[in-house]
Order: C-alpha cells, then sequence, then structure tokens
C-alpha cells in the first residue's frame, strides 16, 4: 500500500522560503508530485515527477523544484520567492501507473494521497 505523508508547512512572509517533505513508503510508484488547494479554488497540480523528468505548472516554475531523494524515499517541493496568492494545503500525491502527458496536473488521476500540510504567506 503507498502511503504518503507531507511535512514543512508553516507561516512565512511574502518573498521567504520553504521546504516541503513527503515521505513515501515505497518507490513502487510511476508518477508523483504536488498539489495545491488554495481557499475556495478547486485542486491544482504544481510539480510532478515522471520517468525521470520533472514538469511544473506555469505560475510556479521559476520559482518552485522538485526533487526526487531515492535512497531515503523522499520527495522534496522548494518553494522560493512565495507569494500571498501561494497560499493553501500542499498535497502529495502518487500512482503506480503512467499518466499521459496532458493530464499530469489533474487531480482525478491520481490515487494515492497524503492528508497534506498548510502553507500559508503573508503579503
Amino acid at each position: 500500500q503507498l502511503q504518503l505523508v507531507e511535512s514543512g508547512g508553516g507561516s512565512v512572509q511574502s518573498g521567504k522560503s520553504l521546504k516541503l517533505t513527503c515521505d513515501v513508503s515505497t518507490q513502487n510508484y510511476h508518477i508523483i508530485g504536488w498539489f495545491r488547494q488554495a481557499p475556495g479554488k478547486e485542486r491544482e497540480g504544481l510539480s510532478v515527477i515522471q520517468d525521470g523528468r520533472p514538469y511544473y505548472e506555469n505560475s510556479v516554475e521559476g520559482r518552485f523544484t522538485i526533487y526526487r531523494d531515492n535512497p531515503n524515499n523522499l520527495i522534496y517541493l522548494y518553494l522560493n520567492d512565495l507569494k500571498a496568492e501561494d497560499t493553501g494545503v500542499y498535497y502529495c500525491a502518487a500512482d503506480l501507473t503512467p499518466i499521459p502527458r496532458r493530464n499530469i496536473f489533474n487531480p482525478g488521476e491520481y490515487h494515492y494521497w497524503g492528508q497534506g500540510t498548510q502553507v500559508t504567506v503573508a503579503a
């Protein structure tokens, strides 16, 4: 059973950085990544890794970096130059099967989720 546990959220000022960690119970997944749900909004994809390649949603490319630590079964998301609109609950998600490139940021494609970690950015 694939289990995901996020940590590293917190409250920061605009322009600051955070590092989120996803502790994964196994390496037996095909795709893994980070999603965010802002207050009053739908969950959205931010960054994923599939076949060893990272992908970034346009609004975070250049500010967020995803990194996979294989020996320790950890997935990091480095959040830099945070903005107030980055506030939300950040989730780690994974799936056992490949997801078409056009759907990799669609939360509905993922079957395994963590409980989320809150990030609050003050303007």
